[in-house]
Protein backbone atom coordinates (compact mmCIF):
# COMPACT_ATOMS: atom_id res chain seq x y z
CA UNK A 1 0.00 0.00 0.00
CA UNK A 2 1.27 3.44 -1.08
CA UNK A 3 1.64 6.30 0.81
CA UNK A 4 0.47 9.61 -0.51
CA UNK A 5 3.23 12.87 -0.12
CA UNK A 6 4.06 13.56 3.78
CA UNK A 7 3.59 9.50 5.19
CA UNK A 8 0.15 10.84 6.99
CA UNK A 9 -2.25 8.51 5.17
CA UNK A 10 -1.55 5.38 3.22
CA UNK A 11 -3.41 5.79 -0.62
CA UNK A 12 -6.03 3.69 -1.50
CA UNK A 13 -5.36 0.54 -3.89
CA UNK A 14 -7.89 0.58 -7.11
CA UNK A 15 -9.53 -1.99 -6.69
CA UNK A 16 -9.75 -3.96 -10.38
CA UNK A 17 -13.26 -5.86 -11.74
CA UNK A 18 -12.67 -8.79 -13.59
CA UNK A 19 -16.24 -9.92 -14.53
CA UNK A 20 -17.14 -13.48 -15.24
CA UNK A 21 -18.51 -15.20 -18.07
CA UNK A 22 -21.94 -14.93 -16.79
CA UNK A 23 -21.81 -10.85 -16.67
CA UNK A 24 -20.48 -10.87 -20.05
CA UNK A 25 -23.26 -12.79 -21.57
CA UNK A 26 -25.66 -10.01 -19.49
CA UNK A 27 -24.26 -7.63 -20.68
CA UNK A 28 -23.82 -8.52 -24.23
CA UNK A 29 -27.68 -9.75 -24.36
CA UNK A 30 -29.22 -6.61 -23.18
CA UNK A 31 -26.88 -4.15 -24.85
CA UNK A 32 -27.67 -6.05 -28.38
CA UNK A 33 -31.57 -6.34 -27.48
CA UNK A 34 -31.69 -2.56 -27.03
CA UNK A 35 -29.79 -1.47 -29.40
CA UNK A 36 -31.55 -3.88 -32.10
CA UNK A 37 -34.85 -1.68 -30.55
CA UNK A 38 -33.87 1.85 -31.19
CA UNK A 39 -34.47 0.88 -35.76
CA UNK A 40 -37.27 -1.40 -34.95
CA UNK A 41 -38.99 1.00 -32.96
CA UNK A 42 -37.81 3.84 -35.93
CA UNK A 43 -39.30 1.71 -38.32
CA UNK A 44 -42.37 0.69 -36.76
CA UNK A 45 -43.11 4.18 -35.35
CA UNK A 46 -42.56 6.40 -38.15
CA UNK A 47 -45.28 5.66 -40.74
CA UNK A 48 -48.16 6.32 -38.21
CA UNK A 49 -46.27 9.61 -37.04
CA UNK A 50 -45.85 10.87 -40.25
CA UNK A 51 -49.57 9.90 -40.95
CA UNK A 52 -50.52 11.83 -37.35
CA UNK A 53 -48.61 15.19 -38.89
CA UNK A 54 -45.52 14.53 -37.00
CA UNK A 55 -41.89 14.01 -36.96
CA UNK A 56 -40.70 10.78 -37.93
CA UNK A 57 -37.87 10.79 -35.48
CA UNK A 58 -40.31 11.63 -32.32
CA UNK A 59 -40.56 7.81 -30.73
CA UNK A 60 -37.23 7.18 -31.14
CA UNK A 61 -35.51 10.22 -30.14
CA UNK A 62 -37.87 9.66 -26.82
CA UNK A 63 -36.94 6.03 -26.88
CA UNK A 64 -33.43 7.03 -26.82
CA UNK A 65 -34.09 9.26 -23.84
CA UNK A 66 -36.04 6.74 -22.20
CA UNK A 67 -32.60 4.43 -22.32
CA UNK A 68 -30.20 6.69 -21.63
CA UNK A 69 -32.47 7.43 -18.39
CA UNK A 70 -32.35 3.18 -17.92
CA UNK A 71 -28.52 2.97 -18.04
CA UNK A 72 -27.54 5.67 -16.33
CA UNK A 73 -30.23 3.91 -13.46
CA UNK A 74 -28.80 0.24 -13.90
CA UNK A 75 -25.21 2.09 -13.69
CA UNK A 76 -25.61 3.44 -10.35
CA UNK A 77 -27.78 0.41 -8.97
CA UNK A 78 -25.19 -2.21 -10.25
CA UNK A 79 -23.40 -0.12 -7.68
CA UNK A 80 -25.55 0.07 -4.74
CA UNK A 81 -24.68 -2.57 -2.09
CA UNK A 82 -27.43 -5.36 -1.65
CA UNK A 83 -27.80 -4.78 1.55
CA UNK A 84 -29.39 -1.25 0.78
CA UNK A 85 -31.26 -3.05 -1.78
CA UNK A 86 -33.02 -5.05 1.01
CA UNK A 87 -33.98 -2.16 2.76
CA UNK A 88 -36.03 -1.14 0.93
CA UNK A 89 -37.90 -4.74 0.81
CA UNK A 90 -41.06 -2.55 2.42
CA UNK A 91 -40.55 0.78 0.29
CA UNK A 92 -40.93 -0.21 -2.54
CA UNK A 93 -44.08 -2.47 -2.10
CA UNK A 94 -45.73 0.64 -0.14
CA UNK A 95 -45.12 3.18 -2.97
CA UNK A 96 -45.77 0.72 -5.76
CA UNK A 97 -49.57 0.40 -3.95
CA UNK A 98 -49.82 3.71 -3.43
CA UNK A 99 -48.97 4.67 -7.00
CA UNK A 100 -51.71 1.94 -8.13
CA UNK A 101 -54.19 3.39 -6.35
CA UNK A 102 -53.44 6.83 -7.58
CA UNK A 103 -53.99 5.74 -10.67
CA UNK A 104 -57.96 5.78 -10.41
CA UNK A 105 -57.90 9.38 -8.98
CA UNK A 106 -59.53 11.66 -11.63
CA UNK A 107 -57.15 14.32 -13.27
CA UNK A 108 -54.20 12.01 -12.19
CA UNK A 109 -54.33 9.22 -13.67
CA UNK A 110 -54.09 9.11 -17.53
CA UNK A 111 -56.57 7.25 -19.83
CA UNK A 112 -55.20 5.75 -23.16
CA UNK A 113 -56.46 3.34 -25.38
CA UNK A 114 -59.22 2.37 -22.78
CA UNK A 115 -57.19 1.25 -20.01
CA UNK A 116 -56.07 3.77 -17.27
CA UNK A 117 -52.78 2.54 -16.52
CA UNK A 118 -50.45 5.73 -16.45
CA UNK A 119 -50.05 8.84 -13.79
CA UNK A 120 -49.26 11.68 -16.35
CA UNK A 121 -47.37 14.52 -14.78
CA UNK A 122 -46.97 17.15 -17.17
CA UNK A 123 -44.86 15.39 -20.54
CA UNK A 124 -43.77 12.39 -18.02
CA UNK A 125 -45.93 9.54 -18.25
CA UNK A 126 -45.43 6.86 -15.08
CA UNK A 127 -46.86 3.06 -15.30
CA UNK A 128 -46.95 1.79 -11.57
CA UNK A 129 -47.91 -1.57 -12.51
CA UNK A 130 -43.95 -1.63 -13.28
CA UNK A 131 -42.56 -0.84 -10.75
CA UNK A 132 -44.85 -3.46 -8.63
CA UNK A 133 -42.81 -6.14 -10.79
CA UNK A 134 -39.74 -4.63 -8.97
CA UNK A 135 -41.01 -4.33 -5.57
CA UNK A 136 -42.46 -7.93 -5.79
CA UNK A 137 -38.91 -9.19 -6.31
CA UNK A 138 -37.20 -7.15 -3.74
CA UNK A 139 -40.30 -8.16 -1.06
CA UNK A 140 -40.28 -11.83 -2.20
CA UNK A 141 -36.70 -12.34 -2.04
CA UNK A 142 -36.30 -10.61 1.37
CA UNK A 143 -39.32 -12.84 2.97
CA UNK A 144 -37.84 -16.05 1.50
CA UNK A 145 -34.17 -15.69 2.75
CA UNK A 146 -35.67 -14.83 6.34
CA UNK A 147 -38.11 -18.09 6.58
CA UNK A 148 -35.76 -20.66 4.33
CA UNK A 149 -36.11 -22.95 7.35
CA UNK A 150 -39.89 -22.81 6.70
CA UNK A 151 -40.24 -23.56 3.31
CA UNK A 152 -42.74 -25.83 4.58
CA UNK A 153 -44.76 -23.97 6.44
CA UNK A 154 -47.89 -22.90 3.77
CA UNK A 155 -48.17 -20.00 6.60
CA UNK A 156 -44.54 -18.68 6.75
CA UNK A 157 -44.26 -18.63 2.75
CA UNK A 158 -46.80 -19.10 0.26
CA UNK A 159 -49.68 -17.11 2.37
CA UNK A 160 -47.77 -14.03 2.57
CA UNK A 161 -46.65 -13.71 -1.09
CA UNK A 162 -50.44 -14.89 -2.55
CA UNK A 163 -51.72 -12.30 -0.89
CA UNK A 164 -49.26 -9.67 -1.98
CA UNK A 165 -49.94 -10.98 -5.57
CA UNK A 166 -53.51 -11.22 -5.20
CA UNK A 167 -54.21 -7.38 -4.11
CA UNK A 168 -51.50 -6.50 -6.46
CA UNK A 169 -52.82 -8.35 -8.73
CA UNK A 170 -56.53 -7.42 -8.35
CA UNK A 171 -55.64 -3.42 -8.57
CA UNK A 172 -53.73 -4.12 -11.93
CA UNK A 173 -56.65 -5.66 -13.21
CA UNK A 174 -58.87 -2.96 -12.00
CA UNK A 175 -56.75 -1.03 -14.63
CA UNK A 176 -57.42 -3.55 -16.93
CA UNK A 177 -53.88 -4.75 -17.70
CA UNK A 178 -54.33 -8.91 -17.06
CA UNK A 179 -50.86 -9.09 -19.41
CA UNK A 180 -48.82 -7.45 -16.26
CA UNK A 181 -51.19 -9.26 -13.29
CA UNK A 182 -49.50 -12.52 -15.35
CA UNK A 183 -45.93 -11.66 -15.18
CA UNK A 184 -46.87 -10.91 -11.49
CA UNK A 185 -48.11 -14.45 -10.54
CA UNK A 186 -44.86 -15.81 -12.60
CA UNK A 187 -42.11 -14.30 -10.79
CA UNK A 188 -43.98 -14.85 -7.23
CA UNK A 189 -44.12 -18.76 -8.46
CA UNK A 190 -40.72 -18.73 -9.71
CA UNK A 191 -39.43 -17.59 -6.71
CA UNK A 192 -41.10 -19.89 -4.62
CA UNK A 193 -40.73 -22.91 -6.92
CA UNK A 194 -36.51 -22.18 -6.41
CA UNK A 195 -36.91 -21.61 -2.61
CA UNK A 196 -37.94 -25.27 -2.44
CA UNK A 197 -41.57 -25.14 -1.42
CA UNK A 198 -42.86 -28.57 -2.05
CA UNK A 199 -44.58 -29.33 -5.44
CA UNK A 200 -47.99 -30.43 -4.23
CA UNK A 201 -48.43 -26.75 -2.66
CA UNK A 202 -47.39 -24.89 -5.53
CA UNK A 203 -49.54 -26.93 -7.40
CA UNK A 204 -52.45 -26.16 -5.71
CA UNK A 205 -51.76 -22.48 -5.35
CA UNK A 206 -51.25 -22.53 -9.03
CA UNK A 207 -54.16 -24.02 -9.77
CA UNK A 208 -56.64 -21.60 -7.64
CA UNK A 209 -55.00 -18.69 -9.30
CA UNK A 210 -55.54 -20.41 -12.67
CA UNK A 211 -59.19 -20.59 -11.19
CA UNK A 212 -59.22 -17.51 -10.64
CA UNK A 213 -57.53 -15.68 -13.65
CA UNK A 214 -60.03 -17.56 -16.28
CA UNK A 215 -63.03 -16.08 -14.24
CA UNK A 216 -61.33 -12.77 -14.58
CA UNK A 217 -60.67 -13.31 -18.30
CA UNK A 218 -63.62 -13.60 -18.79
CA UNK A 219 -65.52 -11.49 -16.84
CA UNK A 220 -65.01 -9.21 -19.29
CA UNK A 221 -66.17 -8.89 -22.75
CA UNK A 222 -62.92 -7.58 -24.71
CA UNK A 223 -61.20 -10.13 -22.44
CA UNK A 224 -63.68 -13.06 -23.77
CA UNK A 225 -63.36 -11.81 -27.37
CA UNK A 226 -59.64 -11.69 -26.96
CA UNK A 227 -59.97 -15.75 -25.78
CA UNK A 228 -61.88 -16.71 -28.28
CA UNK A 229 -59.97 -14.53 -31.32
CA UNK A 230 -57.38 -16.77 -30.30
CA UNK A 231 -58.72 -20.43 -31.08
CA UNK A 232 -59.30 -19.03 -34.97
CA UNK A 233 -58.43 -15.32 -35.71
CA UNK A 234 -59.23 -15.45 -38.57
CA UNK A 235 -62.27 -16.37 -38.15
CA UNK A 236 -62.49 -12.52 -36.40
CA UNK A 237 -60.16 -11.06 -38.86
CA UNK A 238 -62.01 -7.62 -39.02
CA UNK A 239 -62.95 -7.46 -35.52
CA UNK A 240 -61.01 -9.00 -32.12
CA UNK A 241 -58.58 -11.08 -34.41
CA UNK A 242 -57.65 -8.32 -36.48
CA UNK A 243 -54.40 -7.17 -34.83
CA UNK A 244 -53.17 -11.53 -34.64
CA UNK A 245 -54.02 -11.84 -38.64
CA UNK A 246 -52.06 -8.60 -39.36
CA UNK A 247 -49.35 -10.00 -37.27
CA UNK A 248 -48.99 -13.27 -38.97
CA UNK A 249 -48.99 -11.70 -42.68
CA UNK A 250 -46.10 -10.07 -41.12
CA UNK A 251 -44.48 -12.62 -40.21
CA UNK A 252 -44.81 -14.45 -43.39
CA UNK A 253 -43.90 -11.49 -45.66
CA UNK A 254 -40.51 -11.30 -43.83
CA UNK A 255 -39.36 -14.68 -44.80
CA UNK A 256 -35.83 -15.65 -43.90
CA UNK A 257 -33.99 -12.74 -44.68
CA UNK A 258 -36.89 -9.82 -44.38
CA UNK A 259 -37.43 -6.65 -46.40
CA UNK A 260 -34.87 -4.26 -44.69
CA UNK A 261 -35.24 -2.19 -41.92
CA UNK A 262 -38.16 0.40 -43.15
CA UNK A 263 -39.06 -2.09 -46.07
CA UNK A 264 -42.17 -3.49 -44.12
CA UNK A 265 -45.50 -1.79 -45.20
CA UNK A 266 -47.46 -3.37 -41.91
CA UNK A 267 -46.73 0.11 -40.30
CA UNK A 268 -48.32 1.83 -42.29
CA UNK A 269 -51.55 1.71 -40.26
CA UNK A 270 -51.99 -2.24 -41.42
CA UNK A 271 -50.78 -3.11 -37.45
CA UNK A 272 -51.76 -1.83 -34.56
CA UNK A 273 -49.58 -1.07 -32.20
CA UNK A 274 -46.50 -1.99 -33.91
CA UNK A 275 -44.04 -0.05 -32.24
CA UNK A 276 -44.91 -1.46 -28.69
CA UNK A 277 -47.39 -4.76 -27.98
CA UNK A 278 -46.09 -6.47 -31.69
CA UNK A 279 -42.36 -4.98 -32.43
CA UNK A 280 -41.79 -8.57 -32.82
CA UNK A 281 -43.70 -8.84 -35.92
CA UNK A 282 -42.21 -5.93 -37.46
CA UNK A 283 -38.75 -7.32 -36.49
CA UNK A 284 -39.63 -10.75 -38.51
CA UNK A 285 -40.85 -8.01 -41.09
CA UNK A 286 -38.10 -6.32 -41.77
CA UNK A 287 -35.01 -8.79 -40.99
CA UNK A 288 -37.22 -12.19 -41.33
CA UNK A 289 -36.47 -15.39 -39.76
CA UNK A 290 -33.08 -14.66 -38.71
CA UNK A 291 -33.78 -11.01 -37.24
CA UNK A 292 -36.90 -13.21 -35.41
CA UNK A 293 -33.93 -16.54 -34.52
CA UNK A 294 -31.43 -13.02 -33.32
CA UNK A 295 -33.94 -11.64 -30.88
CA UNK A 296 -34.95 -15.21 -29.26
CA UNK A 297 -30.95 -16.13 -29.05
CA UNK A 298 -30.59 -12.77 -27.04
CA UNK A 299 -33.38 -13.34 -24.50
CA UNK A 300 -31.55 -17.06 -24.56
CA UNK A 301 -28.44 -15.88 -23.32
CA UNK A 302 -30.25 -13.52 -20.90
CA UNK A 303 -31.85 -16.34 -19.01
CA UNK A 304 -29.05 -18.67 -19.39
CA UNK A 305 -26.74 -16.06 -17.84
CA UNK A 306 -29.26 -14.84 -15.05
CA UNK A 307 -29.84 -18.06 -14.20
CA UNK A 308 -26.11 -18.97 -13.61
CA UNK A 309 -25.54 -16.00 -11.49
CA UNK A 310 -28.48 -17.12 -8.87
CA UNK A 311 -26.80 -20.21 -9.32
CA UNK A 312 -23.21 -19.40 -8.39
CA UNK A 313 -24.51 -16.69 -5.68
CA UNK A 314 -23.98 -17.59 -1.64
CA UNK A 315 -26.16 -14.90 -0.25
CA UNK A 316 -30.17 -15.99 -0.11
CA UNK A 317 -31.44 -12.52 -0.58
CA UNK A 318 -29.24 -11.75 -3.39
CA UNK A 319 -30.15 -15.60 -5.08
CA UNK A 320 -33.62 -14.81 -5.02
CA UNK A 321 -33.39 -11.56 -6.72
CA UNK A 322 -31.47 -12.42 -9.28
CA UNK A 323 -34.09 -15.37 -10.22
CA UNK A 324 -36.61 -13.05 -9.76
CA UNK A 325 -35.50 -10.69 -12.35
CA UNK A 326 -34.86 -13.37 -14.65
CA UNK A 327 -37.86 -14.70 -14.81
CA UNK A 328 -39.52 -11.49 -14.91
CA UNK A 329 -37.67 -10.40 -18.72
CA UNK A 330 -38.32 -13.71 -19.47
CA UNK A 331 -42.15 -14.66 -18.69
CA UNK A 332 -42.46 -11.13 -20.56
CA UNK A 333 -41.03 -12.06 -23.40
CA UNK A 334 -42.76 -15.59 -23.70
CA UNK A 335 -46.32 -13.86 -23.27
CA UNK A 336 -45.66 -11.04 -25.83
CA UNK A 337 -43.79 -13.35 -28.34
CA UNK A 338 -46.52 -16.00 -28.12
CA UNK A 339 -49.14 -13.73 -28.54
CA UNK A 340 -47.40 -11.98 -31.73
CA UNK A 341 -46.69 -15.66 -33.18
CA UNK A 342 -50.58 -16.53 -32.27
CA UNK A 343 -49.42 -19.56 -29.68
CA UNK A 344 -50.83 -16.87 -26.49
CA UNK A 345 -53.95 -14.73 -26.11
CA UNK A 346 -52.55 -11.54 -26.96
CA UNK A 347 -52.37 -9.56 -23.32
CA UNK A 348 -51.25 -5.89 -24.27
CA UNK A 349 -47.54 -6.52 -22.84
CA UNK A 350 -44.26 -4.56 -23.80
CA UNK A 351 -41.35 -6.70 -25.34
CA UNK A 352 -38.47 -5.96 -22.89
CA UNK A 353 -35.73 -3.58 -24.20
CA UNK A 354 -37.28 -3.17 -27.88
CA UNK A 355 -40.88 -2.49 -27.33
CA UNK A 356 -41.34 1.68 -26.94
CA UNK A 357 -42.03 2.64 -23.17
CA UNK A 358 -40.34 4.51 -21.06
CA UNK A 359 -41.90 3.20 -17.59
CA UNK A 360 -41.27 -0.37 -19.16
CA UNK A 361 -37.98 -0.15 -20.33
CA UNK A 362 -36.33 2.03 -17.23
CA UNK A 363 -37.81 -0.31 -14.59
CA UNK A 364 -36.00 -3.07 -16.86
CA UNK A 365 -33.13 -1.69 -17.21
CA UNK A 366 -32.74 -1.10 -13.28
CA UNK A 367 -33.70 -4.53 -12.64
CA UNK A 368 -30.86 -5.78 -14.95
CA UNK A 369 -28.44 -3.04 -13.02
CA UNK A 370 -29.31 -5.72 -9.95
CA UNK A 371 -28.59 -8.60 -11.58
CA UNK A 372 -25.64 -7.43 -12.89
CA UNK A 373 -24.51 -5.97 -9.73
CA UNK A 374 -24.66 -9.60 -7.95
CA UNK A 375 -22.58 -10.64 -11.03
CA UNK A 376 -19.73 -8.28 -10.47
CA UNK A 377 -19.23 -9.04 -7.08
CA UNK A 378 -19.07 -12.75 -7.47
CA UNK A 379 -15.39 -14.16 -7.14
CA UNK A 380 -14.12 -16.34 -10.16
CA UNK A 381 -14.94 -19.24 -8.33
CA UNK A 382 -17.51 -19.90 -5.84
CA UNK A 383 -17.55 -23.43 -3.66
CA UNK A 384 -20.46 -25.88 -3.16
CA UNK A 385 -22.72 -24.16 -0.94
CA UNK A 386 -26.66 -23.58 -1.40
CA UNK A 387 -29.61 -22.66 1.12
CA UNK A 388 -31.62 -25.74 2.80
CA UNK A 389 -33.78 -26.69 -0.07
CA UNK A 390 -32.93 -24.48 -2.97
CA UNK A 391 -33.70 -25.88 -5.98
CA UNK A 392 -31.00 -23.85 -7.73
CA UNK A 393 -27.78 -24.69 -6.62
CA UNK A 394 -24.25 -23.03 -6.93
CA UNK A 395 -22.43 -24.90 -10.35
CA UNK A 396 -18.76 -23.57 -9.93
CA UNK A 397 -16.19 -25.35 -8.60
CA UNK A 398 -14.00 -24.27 -5.89
CA UNK A 399 -10.57 -23.18 -6.67
CA UNK A 400 -8.89 -25.99 -4.41
CA UNK A 401 -10.14 -29.48 -5.56
CA UNK A 402 -9.60 -30.68 -2.59
CA UNK A 403 -11.38 -28.02 -0.45
CA UNK A 404 -7.82 -28.11 2.23
CA UNK A 405 -6.87 -24.59 1.44
CA UNK A 406 -4.51 -22.93 -0.57
CA UNK A 407 -0.81 -24.78 -0.41
CA UNK A 408 0.70 -22.19 1.78
CA UNK A 409 -1.82 -23.53 4.43
CA UNK A 410 -1.96 -27.55 3.55
CA UNK A 411 -0.15 -29.05 6.66
CA UNK A 412 2.23 -32.40 5.37
CA UNK A 413 1.28 -36.12 6.13
CA UNK A 414 4.41 -36.48 8.13
CA UNK A 415 3.89 -32.94 10.17
CA UNK A 416 2.47 -33.44 13.54
CA UNK A 417 -1.21 -31.94 14.63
Amino acid sequence: MKLVKGGARPARARRTVHLGLEAKVLLASVTGLCLLGLPIVLSASAPGAILAGGSPWSYVVRQSIYMAIGVTAAVVVSRVPVGIVRKLRFVLPLLAFALLVVVFVPGIGHLAGGSSRWIGIGPIQLQPSELMKLAMVVFAADLLARRAKRRDQWNAMVRPLLVFMAVAAVLIVKQPDLGTAVVLCCITFSVLFAAGVRLPVLAASGASVCAMGAVLAFSATYRRDRLLSFVNPFAHASTSGYQVVQSLATLGLGGVTGSGVGGSVTPWGFLPNAHTDFVFAVIAGNLGLVGALIVLAGFAGFGWAGFRIAARERDPFARFVAIGVTCWVLAQAVINIGGVVDALPVTGIPLPFISYGGSSLVLVLIAVGLLFGIARRQPAAVPRRSAPGARLLPVAVSTYPDRTGPPSRRRSRAEPA
